[in-house]
């Protein structure tokens, strides 16, 4: 074996879109459940703050803040084991186009570049 100097002149534009698309995805689930789950325990937050403040103040749920969304609010607590990871996939999904977007962008730019990475590859020796 022996080395031999080169250097990288141009990335797949492809495979780098698909890598981001895969990597967006990846971190958009994770973030998008955390939201969700965010999302259900706030949702369950204002409605306990609302029946307090209902019973505090002695008028009805409607006229109190977030009063006409009090159903919704009900369906987001109760339902959170959907609502999470509906979350996390729509986040995903989004995360997903857009990292693949910034791939793409990222090795379209590298490829106009004059520059290339120096790398050093290992070549196996002829045999005669």
């Amino acid at each position: 074996m022996h080395q031999v100097s080169g250097r990288v002149v141009a990335v797949s534009v492809r495979a780098t879109m698909i890598a981001g698309g895969w990597i967006g995805f990846g971190l958009g689930v994770v973030t998008g459940c955390v939201l969700g789950a965010a999302l259900a325990w706030f949702a369950g937050a204002i409605l306990n703050w609302q029946r307090d403040l209902s019973l505090t103040l002695g008028v009805t749920e409607q006229l109190l803040p977030f009063g006409s969304q009090i159903p919704v609010l009900q369906r987001i607590q109760s339902d959170w084991f959907i609502v999470v990871p509906f979350a996390g996939l729509l986040v995903g999904i989004f995360a997903a186009l857009v990292g693949g977007l910034i791939g793409g962008l990222v090795a379209a730019s590298y490829n106009r570049s004059p520059f290339g990475v120096q790398v050093v590859v290992e070549v196996p020796d002829q045999l005669p």
